[in-house]
């Protein structure tokens, strides 16, 4: 028996398309609004930073704290050791070159100089009765040549008379012989004395001079240890502040020991510590300036360290012209330290894109405001205000500087 069969609603037989429809519409809400290749996102536009792209005079510059330090530092350094008896000046008085700062104790050195002086006097001694000695000696062998000559001259006159009379057969020939022989040894004798007093005269002065030589070397050396006594006074070298002081009663110094500082404050420098990335840029007569009370002061770059530690090295600036009044050590002031002439070029305003992008893209405002794209720059020189666009960019044009850490991902941002 055949059985009538009842026809399905259209809205029935057609479900399937319906479902087969509605799957490919969320595949497309998808690739659309939360793909990441060719994305897009929606944003809030007052949730964004929005620059202009200008032509502006560009100043490249670095900014740095700097501390305020004296435009030279005396160090104060135990010349001779001992032990600390008086302190005269304290910290932070002004004190002039020469004054006596603090005052030490030595009784090695005290002896050192007793010793000295004995030996000098025992020196001074010697040469005298050297001198003495030899004066004597002289006296002698001119008092033998005396003698000597005399003896000379009689034995001169007998030979001279022997000889006549032993040619005329007068007296013997022993006698004649006897008084020649007198006569050539008192002349021999008389030579021998000659040669003795030339040679003791070279010997005598030779001897003097070692010996005199001697007493002055001794004599240097005395002074030398009197003077490291007045080291035991330690004066300040110089006129300043006195900034530090080392130092207490009954304390005990080694030689060579830092006792503390004299500050000039005829000027001042600013110290400032540099990121080892500007070592090659920033050189010796750089100008530089900082802001205080509603004031710009000038500055100049006097010295740069070689070396660098921890990713920094030190530079020092002076003041080119009047500085603040009142100025102090240990102050601190941001510089502006400039790395070159200003000159005119294509700038946007730093941001926090450059986090995110290292500074090779940035999302551009379309004219009509409505979304941005992003487009690939070349970022040039910066300061802590502008970064230099070198390509990319048109001036006129907006870019979006905020940080794009939430939305990096995406190609388009459409602004609500």
């Amino acid at each position: 028996m055949d059985r009538t069969i009842e026809r399905k609603p259209w809205y029935q037989r057609k479900k399937n398309w319906y479902m087969a429809l509605g799957v490919l519409g969320i595949v497309f809400l998808y690739s659309v609004f939360l793909g990441n290749s060719g994305s897009t996102l929606k944003i809030k536009k007052e949730k964004l930073s929005i620059a202009e792209v200008k032509m502006d005079f560009f100043q490249e510059y670095i900014a740095r704290t700097g501390t305020v330090n004296p435009i030279t530092t005396v160090y104060l350094d135990a010349i001779e050791g001992g032990r600390v008896e008086e302190i005269l000046l304290e910290e932070g008085n002004m004190v002039q070159k020469g004054d006596v700062i603090l005052r030490l104790s030595n009784s090695e050195l005290n002896l050192q100089i007793l010793n000295s002086e004995a030996a000098f006097t025992e020196q001074v001694n010697r040469l005298r009765d050297t001198k003495l000695s030899m004066e004597q000696d002289r006296l002698n062998i001119k008092r033998s040549l005396l003698d000597i000559d005399l003896n000379l001259s009689k034995s001169k006159r007998e030979y001279n008379r022997n000889r006549i009379f032993y040619d005329k057969d007068l007296i013997s020939r022993e006698e004649f012989e006897s008084s020649k022989d007198n006569f050539s040894y008192y002349t021999k004798t008389r030579e021998l004395l000659l040669e003795r007093q030339k040679t003791d005269s070279l010997s005598r002065r030779i001897q003097i001079q070692n010996l005199e030589n001697n007493l002055k070397n001794m004599e240097k050396n005395l002074i030398l240890v009197r003077a490291k006594l007045q080291n035991l006074n330690v004066k300040a070298p110089v006129s300043g502040q006195l900034g530090t002081l080392n130092a207490e009663l009954g304390e005990s110094k080694s030689r060579g020991q830092r006792l503390g500082q004299i500050n000039v404050l005829s000027n001042f420098k600013v110290n400032a510590l540099v990121d080892e990335l500007y070592i090659t840029r920033l050189t010796k007569g750089l100008n530089a300036s900082f802001h205080f009370n509603n004031h710009d002061y000038d500055l100049l770059v006097s010295k740069v360290y070689p070396d660098v530690r921890n990713g920094q090295f030190e530079i020092d600036l002076k003041f080119k012209g009047e500085r603040p009044v009142g100025i102090r050590t240990g102050q601190t002031f941001r510089t502006k330290i400039e790395l070159g002439e200003p000159r005119e070029a294509m700038v946007i305003p730093r941001g926090g894109f450059f986090q995110s992008t290292g500074g090779q893209w940035v999302f551009v405002l379309d004219p009509s405001g409505d979304f941005a794209v992003k487009r690939s720059i070349k970022l040039g020189n910066q300061n802590p205000k502008y970064y230099e666009i070198l390509d990319g960019l048109k001036t006129g044009e907006k870019v979006l500087t905020n940080s794009y850490e939430s939305f990096d991902k995406f190609d388009k941002l459409i602004l609500k």
